[in-house]
């Protein structure tokens, strides 16, 4: 069995070294923010002072950090992965980035002569936490299918869709579909209120037709109560709406509704919310409709 360095042990990513050591695997966890191990150390795994000794205990090295170029810098800052793992190892990025720079990393990966998977994630906190996540893959079929055994112990829906940056490009597809569905579950929701209706039962019963969905089920309750406990931090998605429209601006898309999430975050962000759970963007659907509390 592979020996894992998890670097990263944030809200997702804790979750998900946990349950690569449940399945067994041998892990080394290291966070930028100290402090953070405590949990996965209580299950046998142990702390490494840098990227770089983490990924010198390892043949497989798991990411999962905020943006690009927290990526860039774990893996070829002075003390990255890069350092350490030796060549025959294998990356695998579980981070939301850039397409583009995905494939950058690779090649410089290649470089050392490991091999690197992109392998972002979908589910939330609860996914990371059951080990249900959705996990896209882009990379070589081989590393793919090496990455695999180790995925598996994370998520329970795992597709590879091609080469290095695939799996990026599918996820800023995925963060485009939940920005028009968590808008349009929050309009309909506030809609009912000013209905005088019952959000509620209407919600309820959305359930069991076709405007059901898994925000409607799972974030609806937030959006009634005007209140947002973490799941998945506004300011993320933010970022990872930015990625798509790059990646639509390149490619000649056009995302409407994903231009007018993205404005709806940027004010929540401006305005403090940046860390609340992404269902907040309901509260400016409210606001603009003239609901308070």
């Amino acid at each position: 069995m592979e020996r894992i360095a998890f670097i990263g042990l944030g809200t997702m990513g804790a979750a998900m070294a946990a349950n690569l050591r449940r399945a067994g695997f041998e892990v080394t966890g290291w966070n930028r923010t100290p402090g953070r191990a405590g949990d996965l150390i209580g299950l046998g795994a142990t702390e490494a002072r840098t990227p770089a000794d983490a990924a010198r205990a390892a043949d497989v090295v798991v990411v999962c950090v905020s943006d690009t170029p927290d990526v860039e810098s774990v893996l070829f800052d002075s003390d990255g992965v890069a350092d350490g793992l030796r060549e025959g190892g294998l990356v695998i990025d579980c981070s939301t980035i850039s397409p583009d720079a995905t494939k950058g990393f690779a090649a410089r990966m290649r470089e050392h002569g490991i091999g690197y998977v992109d392998a972002p994630v979908s589910g939330g906190s609860e996914g990371a936490q059951k080990a249900t996540l959705t996990i896209f893959v882009g990379g070589e079929p081989a590393d793919a299918e090496r990455a695999r055994p180790v995925l598996e112990a994370m998520g329970k829906t795992i597709t590879h869709f091609g080469p290095a940056g695939s799996g990026q490009a599918v996820k800023a597809v995925n963060q485009v579909v939940l920005a028009a569905t968590y808008i349009g579950v929050a309009e309909g929701l506030v809609l009912a209120m000013k209905a005088g209706l019952d959000p509620a039962a209407v919600a309820g019963a959305l359930g069991g037709g076709a405007a059901r969905s898994w925000v409607l089920e799972n974030r609806s309750s937030r959006m009634i109560d005007n209140d947002y406990p973490l799941g998945f931090r506004t300011s993320l998605h933010l970022k990872d709406l930015g990625i798509a429209l790059e990646l639509a601006r390149s490619t000649g898309a056009t995302l409407p509704v994903t231009a007018l999430c993205a404005a709806l975050e940027s004010g929540l962000v401006a305005q403090g919310h940046g860390d609340e759970d992404m269902s907040s963007v309901a509260r400016s659907i409210r606001a603009l409709s003239g609901l308070e509390g």
